[in-house]
């Protein structure tokens, strides 16, 4: 398993043309953000009363970014699978003495390893940044509650990307896939968009999507000082209602989401995805 895991690893980071293309909905996010987006943000919650929106705003676009990586990396890195399938590379490990839990072991530990050192590698050009700007560093607390968040999302990316996968054998069918996910990630996340900026049906397909849920975490930790300093000379309730409407918080059927029922809802739905995925491979497979 450990072997598959580093033979997934070298062939990805090999490719460094499938590394761009895995980052590129990353890079259009942040295009949006700094050419289109953000002046407009950043002027739309100053005039609110609201102070340093600049700092407010970038920890809010860079929380989205930490989310949505992992799922354009472990895509990116399971597309090594389709390459397989199109070889016929993967009748030779059917042949060779190699179980089946080994192989699929394999490919998702590689996967999320990668999806672990990229979301690190976005993490340390994030404090780079904020550092230029002059913003306060991350604590240690705070480090181990984006790093603690960071697996969650990424276990979750992986069970949901290799549920899509394994429906595929076709490499032009994975790129079409690939490039509907990458197209649609910034909207199901209230990136593209704020939550408050949707109609409501499309509010609860934000909200019950798993990954918004890692990007409210991803909020809340980055976004904790900044709402604390941008909206003390607001009105009491505007806080609240920014939260909701940039999908720092997320509230259903009138109740609204803790940290700990976010955390407990990634965990279930990465259970599902997986036992969903396995249930696909072993149909397959016979």
């Amino acid at each position: 398993m450990i072997q598959f895991a580093k033979r997934n690893l070298k062939l990805f980071f090999r490719d460094k043309t499938s590394v761009f293309f895995s980052l590129l909905s990353v890079f259009i996010i942040l295009g949006l953000y700094i050419f289109f987006l953000g002046d407009q943000m950043i002027e739309s919650v100053e005039k609110e009363n609201v102070l340093a929106g600049g700092r407010l705003m970038d920890n809010w676009i860079m929380a989205g970014i930490l989310a949505v990586i992992p799922v354009c990396t472990t895509l990116g890195s399971f597309g090594i699978i389709v390459n397989d399938k199109a070889k016929k590379i993967d009748k030779d490990f059917r042949c060779a003495p190699i179980k089946a839990r080994s192989l699929v072991g394999g490919h998702l530990l590689g996967a999320i390893c990668i999806g672990t050192i990229m979301s690190l590698f976005a993490l340390v050009l994030i404090e780079i940044y904020f550092a230029c700007k002059g913003y306060p560093m991350l604590s240690a607390l705070g480090f181990l509650e984006i790093f603690g968040t960071m697996i969650l999302t990424v276990l979750i990316s992986t069970s949901m990307m290799y549920m899509v996968v394994s429906l595929f054998s076709s490499h032009n069918a994975f790129t079409t896939v690939g490039t509907i996910i990458g197209t649609l990630i910034g909207f199901l996340t209230g990136i593209y968009l704020p939550i408050g900026s949707t109609a409501e049906p499309i509010q609860y397909v934000i909200k019950f999507f798993p990954i918004s849920h890692s990007a409210s975490l991803y909020r809340k930790i980055l976004m904790e000082d900044p709402l604390k300093e941008s909206f003390k000379m607001a009105p009491g309730n505007a806080v609240n209602d920014f939260k909701l409407d940039m999908g720092v918080e997320f509230n259903a059927f009138g109740h609204t989401f803790t940290s700990v029922e976010s955390i407990a809802y990634l965990l279930i739905t990465t259970l599902l995805f997986c036992v969903i995925s396995l249930l696909f491979v072993k149909k397959k497979a016979k």
